[in-house]
């Protein structure tokens, strides 16, 4: 099936199955590999994309239910001012340690942040719940969402 998708501000043409998980749309037929593959479950968050600047788990979102959505990846992420704040907060704290799950936890923190320009340690948990970091960042990725927010580390 054809499906016209917009990621990150440009139309993309795809010919793929509709029940394709938008993460290998993504990865495979549009050759965008900073969303990552994790547990093909939802529950590990390295693939987490925004659509309509809601953040989802790409690895279990089929095209077809994207419709008219903005994708959002991590490829994109940088060009709105919070992503912006939020990928310098990273760099600036030094979070990532292998950074693999970093795109997911970048678009998780970005979307709370828009959400919620200066969240307390509550809503961090609660929006950064489900993405797993295997070395175990936490402390780090909590101190760039408040340094990104502009509260004091």
């Amino acid at each position: 099936m054809a499906f016209t998708l917009t990621i990150n501000g440009q139309s993309r043409n795809v010919e793929v199955e509709g029940d394709t998980p938008l993460l290998w749309v993504l990865r495979d037929a549009l050759n965008m590999v900073g969303t990552k593959f994790g547990c093909g479950a939802a529950q590990c968050g390295a693939c987490t994309v925004h659509l309509d600047g809601v953040p989802v788990r790409a690895c279990v979102t089929p095209v077809r239910r994207v419709g008219t959505k903005a994708v959002t990846t991590i490829e994109g992420v940088g060009s709105d001012p919070v992503g912006a704040r939020v990928q310098e907060a990273w760099k600036t704290i030094d979070v990532p340690q292998c950074g693999y799950c970093q795109a997911g936890q970048i678009m998780a923190a970005t979307a709370l942040l828009t959400a919620k320009p200066r969240p307390t340690d509550a809503d961090i948990d609660a929006a950064m719940n489900g993405n797993l970091c295997r070395c175990a960042t936490y402390n780090r990725i909590r101190s760039a969402i408040k340094a990104a927010s502009g509260q004091e580390v």
